[in-house]
Order: structure tokens, then C-alpha cells, then sequence
């Protein structure tokens, strides 16, 4: 499931966003620690080997290199193509987590209006609600039999439309209206799953995938030579000053590459990620929340009672003591005096 960190940023504070830096889970080192060492590892041996191994004709072909490679990095404009890929893919995530179907609504109208207490009815409504995320094992073999080369995600649905079909022959269902309120339900509880699919097979095209992930690699692969330091006494612009660690392009590592690492955690949000669905969850939720509505929730209620407002006009609703300091005067408009 996603890291969830809402709570520790509920309200503004001094550094608020940069509490969150101390987190491991899902952050940017987890991400990046492996690639990252590696190519500290690569620049740290080229440094050593320009400033110790080389012959001084050797190391004056090396910095010309370097101080080629060095105009070229400025150039690829690796924040502009590697920027649009990561939204398309955070809106594709966002959109498919969006449209993964939940029971909810449709067992909600069922409840409505397929109608009885006795165990038939309650078979009924239990099935519908189990259809939309089980089946059993007698029903998998009736699956199986089920004869279409095609993904067959729609045949648990479809058994379900036809013991709704079967409670309003029998009456359950006391409306054509009625079967069709649930009925479109369950048709929009299929178009979901149907969308979920579609995501899955029609994924952004491979090529653009390529071209970022080459971009992307091959920016570091330049900067690997471009951003060596060389020896400030030769007087190169730029230059003129010799450090052993590469800050800047560590930062710019960490903001690229964790760029194209969120976009390949993201881009098929069903897998083991830290900021993947989770998917057990939600089938736990849905369906302990199906079942509770279709036989504990049908046809109870509290009793009905006068609330505290009974007599009041306009009553006021109480505040409790932390939030009292929190009313604000009513606006009425700009121009109310």
C-alpha cells in the first residue's frame, strides 16, 4: 500500500516537509542507494585513475574530453522529456487506482430493493455480494467450462445478474425498476473491471519508455566524464577549483534518477512496491464491508427518536473545547453593510 504520511503534515509547520526526509520506506534513498553507490563507485575510480595512472599526455586528452562532455551534459534537456513521462505515468496510477471497482454502491441498491428475510433471500444477497469477489470452488469449474479464448472476468458478474433476474421472477425484486437500479450497478461494476484491463494491456508505448530511460542513463554516462574534476593549475574555465566529492552531481542524481525510479515504480501499480495497491487489503475491506451490508445492515435501523434539536428554529451545534477556538465569524458577503 502506499506510505501514508497525511498525519505528520496535518497542519504547516516550521520544516514540516523535511521531517519527512528521515523516513526510509518509499523515499527516494530506498530508491536510489543501489544506483547511486554504484556510480560513486565509477566516478570515484576514473578520478583516481586521471589523477594518479595517467601520463601527462594521456591526462591532456582526458580533460579535453571532459571539458567536452562538460559543454554537451548542459544541453540534453533531460528535466523537459523525463518531467512529461513522470506525470503521464503518476496520472495513469492515479486513474487506475480511480477505477478499481468497489462494492459498495451496488450492494447498497440491492439492499434497497431485493426484499426478504427468509434464508432464500439472504442466499441472494449474499451471493451477489460474494460474486463481485469470490467464487467458489464449484463455480471455478463452472468458469472453466465457461468457453471463450478472452479474459472472462464478466461470467461471475453475469451469475449475478441472473439471480437478481431470479428475485424479481420470484417477486423479490418488486419493480422492472427496481432490477434495473441494481442491474446498472453491477454494468458499472463491470465497466470498472473492463477499464482496470484496459490499463493493464494498453500501457504507455514502449518507445517512449525507452527514449526516457536512455535519456536518462546516458545523461549520468556523460556526466560520469563531465563533471570530473580537473588540475586548477591548467587554468580551464570553470575549473578552477578542485573538490574530491561531486555534490551537485549527486543532487542531480538524486532529483533525475529518482525521477525515472518513481515512474518505474509506478507505471504498474499491481506489483510488491512500497507505493504499489494493495491489493489483499481491499479485497479484506470489500469483503467484510459486503457481507456486513447485505446481512447484518438489511432492514435495521435505530429506533426513531426526536433528535436534541427538536424544538430548535436554527439550533447551534456544540463545539467541543479543542475546537472552540476554531469558529469564525459568518460571511455574509462583501457587501452585506
Amino acid at each position: 500500500m502506499t506510505i501514508i504520511y497525511q498525519y505528520r503534515v496535518a497542519t504547516t509547520s516550521l520544516g514540516g516537509f523535511l521531517k519527512l526526509l528521515r523516513a526510509w520506506r518509499g523515499s527516494v534513498y530506498k530508491l536510489l542507494y543501489k544506483e547511486l553507490c554504484i556510480f560513486l563507485v565509477c566516478y570515484a575510480s576514473l578520478s583516481l585513475l586521471y589523477r594518479l595512472a595517467l601520463t601527462p599526455w594521456q591526462r591532456s586528452i582526458f580533460e579535453s574530453i571532459v571539458l567536452e562532455l562538460h559543454a554537451v551534459s548542459s544541453s540534453i534537456p533531460l528535466s523537459f522529456v523525463l518531467g512529461f513521462y513522470v506525470t503521464v505515468i503518476v496520472q495513469r496510477w492515479w486513474q487506475q487506482f480511480s477505477n478499481v471497482p468497489w462494492p459498495d454502491r451496488t450492494l447498497f441498491i440491492t439492499c434497497t430493493y431485493l426484499h426478504g428475510s427468509d434464508d432464500r433471500a439472504r442466499i441472494m444477497r449474499r451471493s451477489v455480494a460474494r460474486l463481485v469477489g469470490f467464487i467458489t470452488k464449484e463455480e471455478a469449474v463452472l468458469y472453466e467450462d465457461t468457453h471463450c479464448q478472452y479474459l472472462k472476468f464478466w461470467v461471475p458478474i453475469m451469475w449475478a445478474n441472473n439471480i437478481l433476474v431470479t428475485a424479481r421472477k420470484e417477486n423479490r425484486i418488486q419493480s422492472d425498476f427496481g432490477l434495473r437500479m441494481i442491474i446498472q450497478q453491477l454494468a458499472d461494476f463491470r465497466d470498472k473491471c473492463s477499464l482496470c484491463f484496459v490499463y493493464d494491456w494498453i500501457t504507455v508505448p514502449l518507445v517512449y519508455t525507452q527514449v526516457v530511460t536512455f535519456a536518462v542513463y546516458s545523461y549520468f554516462a556523460v556526466c560520469l566524464v563531465g563533471h570530473q574534476y580537473l588540475d586548477p593549475t591548467k587554468g580551464y574555465e570553470g575549473f578552477e577549483k578542485d573538490f574530491y566529492v561531486p555534490g551537485f552531481t549527486i543532487l542531480l542524481f538524486l532529483f533525475y534518477m529518482g525521477w525515472l525510479k518513481v515512474a518505474e515504480q509506478m507505471i504498474n501499480p499491481f506489483g510488491e512496491d512500497d507505493d504499489d495497491y494493495d491489493i489483499n487489503w481491499l479485497l479484506d475491506r470489500h469483503t467484510a464491508v459486503a457481507f456486513a451490508l447485505v446481512d447484518q445492515c438489511y432492514g435495521h435501523h435505530p429506533a426513531l427518536i426526536k433528535d436534541a434539536f427538536w424544538n430548535d428554529v436554527a439550533p447551534d451545534v456544540p463545539y467541543t473545547e479543542s475546537s472552540f477556538n476554531s469558529i469564525r465569524p459568518n460571511f455574509l458577503g462583501s457587501t452585506f453593510n
